[in-house]
């Protein structure tokens, strides 16, 4: 049955056919449509109705591969993006973490001086008289080593190499120790005491100007280990026995303290950024009072020692 415009059923277009009367794409089979009422094929109205809709919508839609490389591009620079700030942020951490040049010369002072104190008290343990002051000399040349290997670790940590931060001190504090080399167990003793304790109260008076961390890490570094009494007990009794000895040991500590304050000058001309950490104390008067407090904290530990003058 047809209407007025030459279609088949009302409102459904008319199908086409070929030559064979074959209806659809050439080749294509209508085995699974029936025949209408006048004998001829009618294609199936779902079909027909969804294949419109799928052209409209392909039409209609964009190129699904070009949404895609539009997506990846955006997604790469946004990830591109965050990588770049990251990387900065941490770069930038690092930075910060870093002592500058004045910390660092001070701390790998610290740590060859530590290395250099367990090396020389091992060494003076064969000169002990007694297996008692051996044994003692011993342990307090490993927690030499205990403090050295703790400056170490924090130059490590915030990313400098103890070795390069230690290699310009090797030359004067090499010297100082040739220089001062005990010949005899009470010597070495009167070193033990106060030519330690003479570079110790330095340190002391620079870690006021530090930043805590580091402030924190010189005081514990520098804590007694236990030779302050062991050599002052040692010296002061042979002392007592024997008052002769008294004049020997006393020039002695002079020669130390002359030899370590030139040794101080030399390090303070040939690594200025070290020597600025003066500047950080005050003018000229809080300096000269620094000297003076540290002279004074000498002159105590002869007295302590029995070797006043």
């Amino acid at each position: 049955m047809t209407d007025g415009t030459g279609t088949g059923r009302a409102g459904f277009p008319a199908p086409s056919t070929d030559g064979d009367g074959v209806t659809g794409e050439a080749g294509g089979s209508d085995a699974a449509r029936g025949p209408d009422p006048e004998g001829r094929k009618q294609p199936d109205h779902d079909s027909a109705v969804l294949g419109g809709r799928a052209h409209e919508a392909a039409t209609a839609a964009p190129e699904p591969h070009r949404d895609v490389r539009a997506r990846d591009v955006q997604a790469h620079d946004v990830q591109a993006h965050d990588v770049q700030a990251r990387d900065a942020q941490n770069s930038g951490a690092v930075r910060a973490g870093v002592p500058d040049v004045a910390v660092v010369d001070l701390l790998g002072l610290l740590a060859f001086g530590e290395l250099t104190a367990f090396e020389r008290l091992a060494t003076d343990a064969r000169m002990a008289p007694t297996l008692t002051d051996k044994i003692a000399l011993a342990g307090i040349a490993a927690a030499e080593f205990a403090h050295f290997e703790e400056v170490r670790a924090y130059l490590l940590r915030v990313g400098v190499d103890p070795v390069r931060a230690m290699e310009p001190f090797v030359s004067p504090l090499t010297n100082f120790h040739n220089l001062t080399a005990p010949a005899d167990w009470l010597e070495s003793l009167v070193k033990v005491y106060v030519g330690d304790s003479i570079a110790a109260d330095f340190y002391r008076e620079i870690a006021t100007v530090l930043d805590p961390d580091v402030r924190a890490l010189v005081l514990d570094v520098l804590a007694d280990t236990g030779h302050a009494a062991f050599a002052v007990g040692r010296v002061r009794a042979v002392v007592e026995a024997d008052p002769a000895v008294a004049g020997r040991l006393a020039l002695w500590a002079r020669r130390l303290m002359g030899e370590a304050l030139t040794e101080a000058q030399r390090v303070a001309v040939e690594r200025s950024a070290l020597a600025a950490l003066l500047d950080g104390i005050g003018d000229l008067t809080a300096l000269a009072e620094l000297f003076n407090r540290i002279t004074l904290a000498h002159t105590a530990r002869m007295d302590a020692l029995g070797l006043s003058t």
